[in-house]
């Protein structure tokens, strides 16, 4: 089945590595994810000190939510990315990571840098929000 959403760029804004906007169609039913956190099964944090190894759970913890909720990530209409640091460098670290499992479902993302997130030895989480088409009944 093919995805709700359809992502938006445009020629007059510069180059980015996502589309600037998304829509999807009305009557679409839209489903709003937690922050994806990178934890194991046992409530551990996942890598202490790896950006990469923590942004790569939290894909797969966003997977897990999306597949529970009827959706996958080409269903994704937005993400945010939140990196606990103030160095452009673990942001990128992070963000590539992200970016890559997207692939070229590249939608509208925010990356945020912030001072501290919920769970010790916590570095990254995802929020996103998805759309699918409702079904005909």
């Amino acid at each position: 089945m093919s995805s709700a959403v359809q992502l938006i760029r445009s020629a007059d804004l510069a180059a980015a590595p996502y589309a600037y906007a998304a829509t999807a169609p009305s009557g679409s039913r839209l489903i709003f994810l937690a922050g994806a956190c990178p934890l194991e099964d046992d409530g551990s944090t996942t890598a202490p000190g790896d950006y990469a190894a923590q942004a790569a759970r939290c894909v797969e913890t966003l997977r897990e939510a999306l597949r529970a909720s009827g959706a996958s990530l080409t269903d994704v209409i937005s993400t945010r990315v939140l990196v606990a640091s103030s160095s452009q460098r673990d942001l990128v670290a992070a963000w590539d990571v992200v970016h890559a499992a997207f692939g070229d479902h590249d939608v509208p993302s925010t990356l945020l840098g912030v001072t501290v997130l919920g769970y010790d030895h916590q570095l990254v989480e995802i929020e996103a929000v998805a759309a699918v088409a409702e079904e005909t009944r």
